[in-house]
């Protein structure tokens, strides 16, 4: 067999110890290494184990991980979800919906100091949904505004996803990160509209509210300047050429104590028990990661990026049709898996046919990123909407329900983003 036969032998190996439940981290390391071992030979294969694993996370670049980590953990520890929601409810709560537009706004802005999908949704599960349920929302609806919010978190700077795909492909972290915030704010958009239409087609779904002052409202901003400044000041940084993304990691992790500190909001076990979730997460990624960089190893030797680059530029179809395809393939994958895992997965042997085709890789990333979320959220499987039901009193029926609507809005607006990548690339092309 050549190297492209054994690569899927490799590959088929990694199949079917997902399928049996195994450890991710471990399927990875047993899979790159056998496909290594049948490749190169065991010896190869060994010296690949205790190489490329340590050159690849010693590198500067990857203490990009740890910082941004720290500092949503230090963020979730002071208190600023519970801010967001509030700040947004006294601008938007006296409209019929307002509850349910103030936390897809309040989950925009969190997910601005935070870079994950499912913490947004059980942030908010816990604060918007019980607020929702008591001023007489109904149950699809607030349960669906929770879950599709906490999407948001993975495209929004700084996204843990933007992070993963930079290490993995050595795309720029900063160009990512700058070309999520439009895509970002479109999509909170496009779910703001999704809850005006919902109440005018059915108003008995959200009451209306008791209107607010405009001292009130000007009142709440007070609540909002942690998140602004901290967003300023990573993002700002990073546009104009001020610090790199790294270095960018750091700075908001100080800020954020920082911020905590002035605002008492961090005791000093709430400190500690930051860095300790913050070193949980980081010994559970580097096992991943790890296993991630042996595994991409052995895909590079076998040459199965290459011959499915020659494939699909061989074939008469449009390219356009090809990333159809593609994006499809990634809604199916998004409601069995987690994304980072997804990325993980798919990413070293999707990226190089993309380039192939032509296709501009941080436009590309903004796709991928959005579909793999609107995955997580899609019945009868979206791994999100589980996630969420642990914080819940929703049936998973409801739940169901509710994201319909809001699925409709993703597709119009990835057929958005699709067609007009320039709202992707503008702010990277801009950059200092």
């Amino acid at each position: 067999m050549g190297h492209f036969e054994m690569g899927l032998i490799g590959c088929l190996i990694l199949i079917v110890l997902v399928m049996m439940g195994m450890n991710l981290a471990f399927t990875l390391l047993i899979s790159g290494f056998v496909g290594f071992a049948l490749i190169g030979g065991v010896g190869a294969a060994l010296g690949n184990l205790a190489i490329v694993p340590f050159d690849q996370m010693t590198t500067y670049t990857f203490t990009v991980f740890p910082m941004f980590m720290l500092m949503g953990s230090f963020v979730s520890y002071g208190g600023i979800g519970k801010e967001s929601f509030e700040m947004a409810r006294a601008w938007f709560g006296h409209f019929r919906g307002g509850l349910a537009i103030a936390t897809i706004g309040a989950s925009g802005l969190f997910a601005a100091v935070q870079g994950t999908s499912l913490a947004g949704s059980l942030v908010m599960g816990k604060i918007a949904y019980p607020e929702m349920r008591r001023a007489g929302y109904a149950m699809p609806l607030a349960a669906a505004c929770v879950s599709v919010g906490g999407t948001l978190g993975i495209l929004i700077p700084p996204s843990m996803g933007f992070i993963m795909i930079g290490i993995l492909t050595d795309l720029s972290i900063g160009e990512l990160f700058m070309a999520g915030i439009l895509p970002g704010i479109s999509v909170v958009i496009f779910y703001m509209i999704t809850v005006v239409i919902w109440c005018r087609v059915s108003p008995s779904v959200a009451p209306s509210i008791t209107r607010t002052t405009w001292g009130q409202r000007f009142g709440s901003l007070r609540l909002s300047w942690p998140i602004v400044l901290l967003f300023l000041l990573v993002m700002g940084g990073i546009y104009g050429g001020v610090f790199t993304a790294t270095e960018a990691g750091a700075i908001g992790a100080f800020g954020a104590l920082v911020i905590s500190l002035v605002k008492r909001q961090m005791s000093r076990r709430a400190f500690f028990d930051s860095l300790w979730d913050t070193a949980k997460m980081m010994g559970m990624i580097v096992v991943v990661l790890a296993g991630v960089f042996l595994f991409n190893a052995f895909i590079s030797i076998s040459e199965i990026p290459f011959k499915l680059g020659e494939f699909l530029v061989g074939l008469q179809f449009n390219r356009y049709w090809v990333l159809v395809i593609m994006l499809v393939f990634y809604v199916v994958l998004g409601t069995f898996f987690d994304s980072i895992a997804i990325l993980i997965l798919t990413i070293n042997i999707i990226y190089p046919a993309m380039q192939a085709m032509d296709f501009n890789l941080i436009w590309f990333s903004v796709l991928m990123v959005r579909i793999i979320e609107i995955g997580n959220i899609s019945p009868p499987y979206g791994i999100n909407l589980f996630g969420l039901k642990g914080v819940i009193d929703a049936p998973m029926g409801a739940i169901f329900r509710g994201v319909i609507p809001f699925l409709i809005a993703d597709m119009f607006n990835l057929a958005l983003l699709a067609a007009f990548p320039v709202i992707s690339t503008i702010l990277p092309d801009t950059m200092f």
